[in-house]
């Protein structure tokens, strides 16, 4: 099923694969037209998407889910990101923020674990699994970069991206979303990390998680701290403009390489009134 917004996929002669010469001298990478705030605010980006649900019963390792991915083959593969839920949540609780990165240029993976009570270290195996589901068996493989991957999470599914983070560090990009982990060093970590946490999250008390997370990575690291302000734990699971907005522009500064979205995260966001806290390691590397 196509769904509705950006641009329309191209005519069928165009020719598969061909990036514009004056974007592939820049950066390869890069996909679709140049940003602004709006663009990346904007509830559908400039591709137009399609989705295809992957059963269980097809796939191991994890409990299927639903991908989401620019039905253009115009200018190129695309980088490609999974999404974990949190303890006792379905992928129905991500489902608003799947097909949002995807037609800004990514095949997202919304996925199922294997039973909803799995822990961090599972969902942190399970993304990893679904990731290499999406390049090396999906109906979408052809669509996408296997060397431009990212993960991301809620709560429990945000433990679990750190902890695929640290056990793939060929991933470009990581983000727990309102993380709970019991282990509060990721001081192994080599992924750039957005860590976001909520101000007013009473089950996963941003002084015991989503800080500690952060504080942990190495210095070195191309990280960053977003704190959404007077949120709670479950924001993540509801249509969220910051979130959408920064984890956009992260995964396409360090999945795609795409330079053009450094402007929204360094220097770091001055005056927006729904971030408490931003800390960086601006400029990045």
């Amino acid at each position: 099923m196509v769904l509705a917004g950006g641009a329309l996929a191209p005519a069928a002669h165009a020719a598969p694969f061909a990036a514009p010469a004056a974007q592939a001298a820049a950066n390869p990478y890069e996909r679709g037209p140049n940003p602004t705030v709006s663009s990346i605010e904007a509830v559908r980006g400039p591709f137009a998407i399609a989705e295809t649900n992957v059963s269980s019963l097809r796939v191991t390792g994890f409990g299927g889910g639903t991908i989401y991915y620019p039905t253009s083959t115009g200018e190129g593969t695309f980088g490609a990101v999974a999404i974990a839920p949190g303890y006792t949540a379905d992928k129905s609780s991500m489902a608003w923020l799947a097909p949002r990165i995807a037609s800004q240029g990514f095949v997202v993976f919304n996925i199922d674990t294997l039973t909803r009570s799995d822990q961090p270290a599972s969902r942190g195996r399970q993304l990893l699994a679904a990731l290499d589901y999406l390049v090396e068996e999906s109906s979408v493989a052809r669509r996408i970069d296997g060397g431009r991957l990212g993960v991301m999470g809620h709560s429990m599914g945000g433990g679990g991206t750190l902890e695929a983070a640290a056990d793939r560090p060929q991933l470009q990009a990581a983000i727990p979303l309102t993380g709970w982990n019991l282990t509060k060093s990721w001081s192994g970590v080599r992924v750039p990390t957005l860590v976001v946490g909520a101000e007013n999250d009473t089950i996963a008390p941003v002084a015991s998680h989503s800080k500690p997370f952060y504080n942990s990575l190495p210095s070195s690291l191309d990280k960053a701290y977003l704190e959404l302000d007077g949120a709670g734990h479950f924001a993540p699971n509801t249509s969220n403009t910051t979130i959408a907005k920064y984890g956009i522009s992260w995964l396409k500064r360090f999945i795609d390489d795409d330079t053009r979205y450094e402007q929204f995260l360094c220097p770091a966001p001055q005056g927006d009134r729904n971030i408490s806290e931003y800390r960086d390691t601006c400029p990045h590397s």
